[in-house]
């Protein structure tokens, strides 16, 4: 979230929009010597024409029909670079469990807030709706059109390899996305009921804690005492161009969580070029493997108000023209409040590249934050601190309420111009002593980072020797049984174990694989 600039889709207002609280609002010559009988200059190369598809698209010959009473709406055909496509419109709520069906030349199309169910409320058990999306499925959105899976209710989008699931905005579809396109359409957003802070009904003490979505038509509320609750399955699955501003400046991310639980299935997450954060979690038990955010405007992964989350590989790439922060984490001005703020995040690579971000993971309101066998590396050498830790936890000890203590790092390795930064109470010397503190980080580190073989441009991201040969290694999983046991620090050991390759898409930020679903702007052909 950028400081006094945006509010974020699940935060603190009611359905008004009213502003959020303070550490809610963040996620914006001479001349040359003269040379007389020049040689003439060599002709500039003729550019390579853009790839055409050898077969394109042709549109599907009418909409499938569904379980929900009401029906998709046939809005006719929809073009692109790649071909012709029948333009299905999602209904305005599912209401009874559907499936939309994988077919050729069939995009399907949301319609402004397209609901999940209605709410089960705060005690609610079991699933009411689920809405399943096959393999391979397409959904383009425009303008302020986003997807709400409501509490109790489940979106299972489960992609595969060679078929992920893609979410995009109708400018993709039609071939007018570039580099730097975002902010196209809103997001997906996941509630659930799993524990939270900062309420907006109940309290944390009694232990009926619920807060509300921002920026929607009608209250969303999402909380629960349920850790294990499930909203469902997003795994292969592509985020392209999303983050629309709301009215009141609330924007929504390619991801937004509130309050799921560990039955909640995220893996294999692909989100890119948001014009806010690339995915934000705020409170719940959340589970997250394999995800990769490039190009966040905002942060890459922004958490919040008492969520307790795993992520187990996960590589962020900024994008050198936009970007805030990698990491960043608060507690919202209720620091002591329970259940406490703590990510833990292990084998991660974090590529910081923005011109305008300033720092690379930013740790806020003392929450608690851990990160094992990582690589924080400032490609573009301009970040005034790769961990900046701000408030007591720098320094703090271990405390009676719940497991508040500072910062952890172990194994951990910096390639940064300026590797650390205090704040708010705490020094640069603090945070500095904190990392030292851990076991086996490195200050110092040179990485050796590749590209893939034949791939010349973009950010690389795969480990060399340096980061295969890392030692000490931590063994995470002594930590969590959703960590598992590796041997080199990183997201990515090597080229042949490359898990980006096939479902993801590239981009000039990054090329993430050489047999994948092709470039972010455009579809599968």
């Amino acid at each position: 979230m950028k400081n006094l600039q945006r509010t974020l889709v699940i935060g603190c207002s009611a359905l008004a929009l009213a502003g959020c609280g303070a550490d809610e609002i963040v996620s914006p010559g001479t001349g040359g010597n003269v040379t007389i009988n020049n040689p003439a200059p060599s002709p500039a190369p003729t550019p390579a024409p853009t790839p055409t598809p050898s077969t394109l698209v042709t549109p599907a010959a009418a909409c499938p029909s569904i379980a929900n009473p009401v029906q998709l709406l046939d809005l006719g055909t929809i073009s692109g670079p790649t071909g012709e496509y029948r333009r299905c419109r999602l209904p305005n709520a599912f209401t009874a469990s559907s499936t939309l069906p994988n077919q050729s030349g069939l995009v399907y199309e949301l319609n402004g807030q397209t609901d999940v169910g209605v709410d089960q409320g705060f005690g609610s058990t079991g699933n009411n709706v689920t809405l399943d999306i096959e393999p391979g499925v397409i959904v383009f959105a425009s303008g302020n059109d986003f997807l709400n899976v409501n509490r109790g209710n489940q979106l299972n989008a489960a992609g595969t390899e060679s078929q992920p699931i893609i979410f995009t905005s109708r400018q993709n579809v039609e071939g007018s996305t570039s580099a730097d396109s975002s902010g196209q359409w809103g997001g997906i957003i996941l509630s659930g009921r799993a524990p939270v802070t900062d309420c907006f009904i109940g309290t944390e003490a009694a232990n009926t804690c619920q807060r509300r979505v921002e920026g929607a038509t009608n209250q969303i509320l999402y909380g629960g005492t349920d850790t294990a609750d499930s909203s469902g399955t997003l795994t292969f699955v592509q985020i392209r161009f999303s983050g629309f501003a709301l009215s009141n400046g609330d924007e929504l991310q390619s991801l937004t969580t509130g309050g799921v639980g560990t039955g909640t299935v995220l893996e294999n997450i692909q989100t890119y070029n948001s014009s806010d954060d690339g995915a934000e979690f705020f409170g719940g038990n959340v589970n997250g493997r394999r995800f990769i955010m490039v190009g966040a405007e905002d942060d890459s992964l922004d958490t919040d108000t008492g969520v307790k989350a795993f992520f187990d590989q996960l590589l962020v790439v900024q994008r050198p023209t936009a970007g805030d922060t990698v990491i960043e984490q608060d507690s919202d001005g209720n620091e002591e409040a329970s259940p406490r703020t703590h990510t833990q995040i292990n084998n991660a690579t974090f590529v910081v590249n923005s011109a305008t971000g300033d720092r690379g993971i930013r740790i806020r309101g003392s929450s608690d934050f851990s990160l094992f066998n990582s690589l924080v590396w400032d490609q573009a050498g301009t970040v005034g601190g790769c961990i900046n830790v701000q408030g007591v936890s720098a320094t703090r000890a271990a405390g009676a309420n719940d497991e508040s203590g500072p910062a952890l790092f172990n194994s951990v390795a910096l390639d940064c111009a300026t590797d650390f930064r205090g704040g708010g109470g705490s020094s640069v010397g603090d945070v500095e002593a904190n990392f030292n503190a851990g076991t086996g980080n490195d200050a110092s580190f040179t990485n050796s980072l590749v590209r893939l073989t034949g791939v010349s441009t973009g950010a690389p991201f795969i480990n060399g020797a340096n980061e295969n040969g890392f030692a000490p290694i931590f063994d995470a999983n002594a930590v969590s049984s959703f960590f598992s046991t590796r041997t080199y620090i990183g997201a990515v050991t090597s080229e042949a174990a490359n898990w980006a390759e096939t479902w993801t898409c590239n981009s000039a930020t990054v090329t993430l694989g050489t047999a994948n679903t092709g470039s972010c702007d455009s579809l599968p052909s």
